[in-house]
């Protein structure tokens, strides 16, 4: 049967041959309604590296069949720019401000949990005319304390949507970064007005804007990086969190804050990188993307990028961003029920949730909680235990800005193998170790090394590739959605892992890690069989992977 007559387009001269970006069929609605130019912008979104000569496969974004050729070859050196140090400073100021309130506030509670408890029981005795807390009361507030700032981060995550489409990327953040104020002071004078409550609502608060940090952040990074840069500049996150956990740490000894009279100090830090973000964020552009798309400011938009490149020269990125633009005209916005059901969509929600869940539900919060009992057991004293913990936070640190570099030289789906199966050989070892550490000082010593080797392993891949591969698998329009229902996940995980764990390891023992061999053995699987390597492609080709995908 002979191919129907076809139009095609070419990014230079418009001149068509079967060797252009790609064409659209005479008889296709773009073409009878037309409007060459809206056909032209629409083949340069929906293209696809392939044979030349080949036709790809058809577009579900506007519900037309729209087949195309292979891009031409300019298009691959789109986006290979250095970091300068324009792009370097809306890095710090967005990442430090942001990711630090996740991890610092994540760490800050162990350390002085023994002196905030004995300071709950004293203001409950207060409150009854001096009659002696139930010890039982005070551990359920402390329980509430910690375990709010999750389910805070459950609702700013769920937010992100929102806010990031209302406020944009950098004004959400700093809209968000307002709540770190309010939070700062509470929990600062919450020693002085003898009240829980107020530690209690300040982490809630500082929850939900950690839950807003943890979408707007990787989100606003993928937008402003180049597309080489992309995957290290979008592990800065992970970074400034293990970094701010290490810090937490540090600063919670005994000899530091972490006394009956500094701890509300130490809570009350978080308000030091707010200012920091209030100081130098502002001086930084808004998302070039989010300028030109939702605001239709072409002209600023251009500027912006132009300001984080260091150069005039941004035109190829322009024409890519104005060729969405175009093809973002024609298609309807995305809503919560196209995104569940469109297969386009659907795919990769599907992929950013079962990662965000893969990190949360890998184990490492359970070697957390045993590395402490694990380091009593090879003899440690409590203030070794103390400074091994630190030391497992300095390399935790180490390994992500390692990771930095290595997933733009190896590629995200191969450093989330490496580390998932990593951790799952290490987790069968750890398992079968803590059967026999009691007693044994070669075994504990031997326990005590995979309880590092997890750490390395899961700093490698796992710990930062799932917030910033939301943003990659996800064009503008349909990124904040995405991105607010995967962040939630994450929270949503975080706060169920950390209310149903003690009870698992109350019953279970140390065979709780049974649990994580089994999950981390379909995690390997699941990341092997359907998450896409993004490494060195556009998001725009990132996305007609899954085109390609959803008709097969």
């Amino acid at each position: 049967m002979p191919r129907p007559e076809m139009l095609y387009y070419d990014d230079e001269d418009g001149e068509g041959s079967p060797d252009s970006v790609g064409f659209i069929e005479e008889d296709h609605p773009l073409q009878l309604h037309g409007n060459r130019e809206l056909a032209a912008q629409a083949v340069k979104l929906l293209q696809v590296p392939s044979r030349p000569g080949d036709v790809s496969f058809a577009s579900s974004t506007t519900d037309m069949d729209v087949p195309i050729y292979i891009r031409g070859p300019s298009s691959r050196n789109l986006g290979n720019r250095s970091l300068n140090g324009r792009l370097l400073f809306a890095i710090i100021a967005s990442a430090f401000g942001s990711a630090f309130q996740h991890g610092y506030n994540t760490g800050v509670v162990n350390a002085p949990q023994t002196l905030i408890e004995t300071w709950i029981g004293n203001v409950l005795s207060d409150r009854n005319d001096g009659k002696a807390a139930d010890k039982s009361q005070v551990t359920l507030i402390w329980a509430v304390a910690v375990a709010i700032f999750c389910f805070g981060g459950m609702i700013g995550g769920l937010c992100t949507g929102v806010v990031a489409d209302k406020f944009g990327r950098k004004g959400g953040l700093l809209v968000s970064n307002a709540l770190v104020v309010v939070s700062a002071a509470l929990q600062g004078v919450s020693k002085m007005y003898s009240s829980y409550e107020l530690i209690i609502i300040g982490r809630f608060i500082i929850g939900i804007n950690s839950g807003l940090n943890a979408g707007l952040t990787p989100m606003y990074l993928a937008e402003i990086s180049p597309m080489n840069l992309r995957g290290s500049v979008g592990t800065v996150y992970q970074l400034v969190v293990t970094i701010s956990i290490l810090i937490s740490q540090i600063l919670g000894l005994d000899y530091i804050l972490g006394t009956a009279e500094r701890w509300p100090i130490l809570l009350a830090l978080i308000i030091i990188p707010g200012i920091f973000m209030f100081i130098t964020l502002p001086f930084c552009p808004e998302s070039p993307k989010y300028t030109l798309i939702n605001k239709k400011k072409d002209i600023e938009a251009e500027r912006g990028l132009q300001w984080l490149r260091g150069t005039i020269e941004v035109h190829d990125e322009m024409d890519e961003m104005r060729a969405e633009n175009e093809a973002m005209k024609v298609i309807p916005r995305v809503t919560l029920r196209e995104m569940l059901s469109n297969p386009m969509l659907k795919t990769p929600l599907g992929i950013s949730v079962m990662i965000m869940l893969c990190q949360q539900l890998s184990g490492i919060n359970a070697v957390m909680f045993f590395s402490t009992k694990i380091f009593n057991m090879a003899g440690m004293t409590d203030d070794g235990a103390k400074y091994a913990t630190l030391g497992m936070g300095t390399l935790n640190v180490i390994m992500t800005l390692i990771s930095l570099f290595l997933v733009e030289l190896t590629g995200r789906k191969t450093l989330l193998m490496i580390g998932f199966s990593s951790m799952f050989v290490i987790t069968v070892m750890l398992t079968i170790s803590l059967m026999f550490v009691v007693g044994n000082t070669i075994v504990s010593y031997l326990a005590i090394v995979l309880v590092m080797a997890f750490v390395i392993a899961f700093a490698v891949g796992p710990g930062s590739i799932p917030w910033f591969l939301v943003a990659e698998l996800f064009n503008s329009s349909a990124r904040p959605l995405a991105t607010s229902i995967a962040v939630g996940v994450n929270w949503t995980a975080n706060f169920v892992v950390g209310l149903g764990f003690l009870p698992l390891q109350g019953l279970l023992g140390s065979n709780v890690f049974l649990i994580f061999v089994v999950l981390l053995a379909l995690f390997v699987l699941y990341v092997y069989k359907k998450v896409p390597e993004t490494k060195n492609k556009t998001l725009e080709e990132i996305q007609m992977l899954f085109r390609q995908e959803s008709y097969k």
